[in-house]
């Protein structure tokens, strides 16, 4: 996926200047990388906002229109956000030379229904939900589906199963599994207790309280002596 981005540069740096391009309603932005200097920029947090919660995230591949001239392609490289509002702060712009290979994260996403599951009773475990491409920026994968209808009972997908259009491959380690099917956990009922074999408690001694009548016996006796 691709996206437009406008940005304006920004002369002077410092908090007191990123405080003032927040209130302003951007974010204060740094782009580098590549053959260009550092340059300060800012951003309209909403706009970007929106380009991270898409299908690409930081993978979306921009067009960074700074000061309305020529687009430079950028990749968000790193975000910063607010700890306990849902807004952006700071971002960070990586500038990417569209004929060189690049290394990034991409998301797996399953499809199908495997066969273990009706036949055998199993469940999916969905281990490694991301894996390490390389490609070229133009080339970037949204997400790499994997198909596990055919998995059985103990069956698995591994980074070296993967299929590849050719565009990208994939850099994780080969015996990455990322998907297998399981026998569900039986939880272990609990042992029935035995009665007979658990010692009775002690009686505890019998207390024999003395009627009035008894008491009186017992104090003439007393006397007698």
């Amino acid at each position: 996926m691709e996206a437009t981005l406008e940005a304006v540069r920004r002369e002077t740096r410092g908090k007191n200047e990123n405080n003032r391009t927040r209130v302003k309603g951007h974010i204060p932005a740094v782009v580098y990388g590549g053959a260009g200097q550092a340059e300060a920029v800012s951003v309209d947090p909403k706009a970007l906002l929106a380009i991270l919660h898409s299908d690409s995230g930081v993978n979306t591949l921009i067009s960074l229109n700074i000061d309305g001239g020529s687009a430079t392609k950028v990749l968000v490289k790193e975000f910063q956000l607010h700890p306990v509002q849902d807004k952006l702060l700071h971002a960070d712009f990586y500038r990417l030379a569209m004929d060189k290979v690049l290394r990034v994260t991409v998301p797996v996403h399953i499809t199908g229904e495997a066969k273990g599951i009706k036949a055998q009773g199993g469940i999916v475990d969905f281990v490694n939900r991301e894996i390490e491409v390389e490609c070229l920026p133009a080339d970037i994968p949204e997400h790499v589906t994997v198909d596990v209808t055919e998995l059985m009972l103990h069956d698995g997908i591994r980074v070296r199963d993967l299929k590849t259009d050719g565009k990208w491959r994939a850099v994780s380690e080969g015996d990455l599994l990322i998907v297998h099917v399981i026998a569900p956990k039986v939880e272990a009922e609990p042992t029935p207790v035995d009665v007979a074999a658990v010692p009775a408690a002690p009686a505890e001694p019998e207390v024999i309280k003395k009627g009035k009548i008894e008491k009186e016996e017992d104090e003439k006796e007393e006397k007698k002596k």
